[in-house]
């Protein structure tokens, strides 16, 4: 069972900035992508950002040029900088990993780190 961690979330003014870490923990040789998603209150959850093991990136158009996710020099670890945050960024974030092996889908999420943006 793969369990994740999610820190780095808190409180920051329009403009700030926050970096979001994630460790995973467990059997990982099935897990080829990881990602974030948030989850504003009664929206829902939607991508943020993700990366591959390979390191090839994807993010929602509300990111781009704003976010920036990368993973650690070990498998297992992303991070997401998040810069010039907006209002609308107020949400919970959520760690994702995910892979498939032998016909068989994991996916697996974090509790979530809330992540609050005061106008």
């Amino acid at each position: 069972q793969v369990q994740l961690v999610e820190s780095g979330g808190g409180l920051v003014q329009t403009g700030g900035s926050l970096r979001l870490s994630c460790t995973a923990s467990g059997p990982l040789i099935a897990i080829n992508y990881m990602g974030w998603y948030r989850q504003a209150p009664g929206k829902q959850r939607d991508l943020v950002a993700g990366i591959t093991k390979s390191g090839s990136t994807n993010y929602a158009v509300s990111g781009e040029g704003r976010f920036t996710i990368s993973r650690g020099n070990t498998w297992g670890t992303v991070y997401l900088q998040m810069n010039n945050l907006k209002p609308e960024d107020t949400a919970v974030y959520y760690c994702n990993a995910a892979g498939m092996d032998a016909g068989n889908d994991y996916d697996y999420w974090g509790q979530g780190t809330q992540v609050t943006v005061s106008s």
